[in-house]
């Protein structure tokens, strides 16, 4: 199969999986043998918290007049011109489309059009566009496991940059963005598709309140987690528990959750032969854990994703978890939660051992703060491209990055000089929109950011193949973890030889 047809074919699997003509595991086996990393379908990210420090927005924030200076002048060519971009719900998409576009689009004269959907229609929008080379869609936002599909329908924005000289926004310093994030997120090969745009992450979140109560300590590593989780379920059971799970069988949620339980207790998902070692001594031993930690959570974990484990902390039913950053500044509104100001936030804990990534297979990085992040690109199709970089460079451009994250989105920035920006640490305060946990993001991303292997099977084996098999040892079906292991390595055998 060539490249057209192979490109055509997943954009008509991906269209009939989103109109519900074919089942999730169905489409999940078909996009890995078309080469498509399809994690993400799994994360149903769509719930994700966010809310805007409206009070805050309207007095202080607005964009640097330097920025819209230099979009007046170099956007008069392009006024009149409509982009369109599909977009899951994330921070910086609903930051841009609901409060800052409209500064880009009256200083410009150009129009766009971002459409919020959940992940799975972006990527029907996605593999349409790039399957019929129409350019409906000026930019496109790429989640990691889609780099490799798409890395050569987008321009590498270092070839935007050093081609249109005239159209480079002053300062936009595309060595700004975090190394990490390039090269766990925005990078195939020798390309860049696109540039960091968001980075969901693992951090370790904790009501100290609690901790101080019963003189416990930050959990620094995975026998304190679970000796606090221990002792906080004993004391305030069946009230409060020590720890909330992303535990839903058959859910990428729980397969998230075991990696970083994974990772931390010095095991791998492949080795460097490229064969599963989920099964292997470490794997077994953090499945252990795992179990342990298990018997202290709340009634119902096994039904929650991120978004179950995540109220569970905002109503007070759970002291803990490990779990997405983003996640902060929701628990800090007070007109959202019960918790407000009653979280902390600390670097993940401290693996047992660490598994180096040159031991592992497909450029698995073991590391306990799990990420998700992607990338935001201009369509090689686009009838627009150069008006679509322009929005591009606004969108990601450090001065819009800092209104995002002081808009109180959650995320953490994608580039390392909007950390110590003077509006990002003004929110640096209890309440709606807080940006005190960003520097221990900042500190996970830099030191113990883990990102998952790269292969097109991985779809399949993430969002299916691992969590059913997880589900079904957490509801009794095997005699041991090392059954259930053994098993969900046979079975990721035989998907992996198709």
């Amino acid at each position: 199969m060539n490249e057209h047809d192979r490109k055509a074919y997943l954009a008509s699997v991906t269209d009939r999986f989103v109109r519900g003509e074919m089942d999730r595991r169905s489409f999940l086996r078909t996009a890995s043998k078309l080469g498509l990393g399809a994690t993400a379908l799994g994360m149903g990210f769509g719930n994700r918290p966010f809310m805007l420090n409206k009070a805050f927005a309207q007095e202080q924030l607005a964009p640097s007049p330097d920025v819209i200076a230099w979009l007046k002048d170099v956007g008069k060519p392009f006024a009149g011109t409509t982009l369109k971009l599909a977009t899951e719900s994330t921070p910086p998409s609903n930051a841009i489309n609901s409060q800052l576009k409209k500064y880009f689009e009256e200083a410009t004269g150009i129009k766009v059009e971002i459409e919020v959907l959940p992940l799975e229609q972006v990527l029907q929008k996605l593999t349409l566009d790039v399957a019929s080379s129409l350019g409906t869609y000026d930019l496109y936002y790429i989640d990691q496991s889609w780099s490799a599909s798409f890395s050569q329908d987008v321009f590498d924005p270092r070839e935007q940059i050093a081609a249109k000289t005239e159209l480079a926004m002053p300062n936009y310093n595309i060595d700004d963005f975090l190394p990490a994030l390039v090269d766990g997120i925005s990078k195939y090969e020798d390309r860049w598709v696109g540039v960091p745009y968001d980075i969901p992450i693992f951090i370790m979140i904790y009501r100290k309140d609690i901790y101080e109560k019963l003189g416990l300590k930050a959990p620094a590593t995975f026998d304190e987690l679970l000796t606090n989780s221990v002792a906080i379920t004993k004391e305030m059971g069946p009230t409060t528990f020590g720890y909330a799970g992303q535990m839903k069988s058959g859910h990428y949620a729980l397969e998230c959750e075991w990696t970083s339980m994974l990772w931390g207790h010095g095991g791998s998902i492949f080795n460097a032969d490229k064969k599963f070692v989920g099964n292997d001594e470490q794997g077994i031993k953090a499945l252990e854990y795992y179990t342990k930690l298990r018997e202290i959570m709340p009634p119902g974990v096994d039904g929650w994703t991120w978004d179950g484990q995540g109220q569970a902390v905002a109503q007070g039913v759970a002291a803990s978890m490990l779990s997405w950053g983003e996640f902060f500044p929701y628990f800090d509104d007070p007109t959202q939660t019960k918790v407000s100001g009653l979280c902390e936030a600390v670097i993940p804990p401290q693996p047992i051992a660490l598994r180096k990534p040159e031991e592992c297979g497909y450029g698995e990085i073991p590391g306990v703060g799990h990420q998700g992040g992607s990338s935001l690109a201009v369509s090689k199709y686009s009838k627009s491209p150069d008006a679509a970089w322009l929005f591009m460079q606004w969108a990601t451009c450090a001065d819009t990055q800092a209104l995002i994250t002081a808009l109180g989105g959650g995320t953490g920035p994608t580039r390392a000089s909007v950390y110590d920006d003077p509006r990002v640490k003004a929110n640096a305060r209890v309440g709606a929109g807080t940006t005190r946990h960003l520097p221990v993001v900042r500190e996970t991303i830099a030191k113990y950011m883990g990102s998952e292997p790269d292969l097109p099977e991985w779809a399949q084996i993430s969002s299916d193949t691992i969590p059913v098999g997880l589900g079904k040892y957490f509801a009794g079906s095997y005699g041991s973890p090392k059954e259930a292991m053994d098993d969900i390595a046979s079975q990721i055998e035989t998907v992996m030889k198709g």
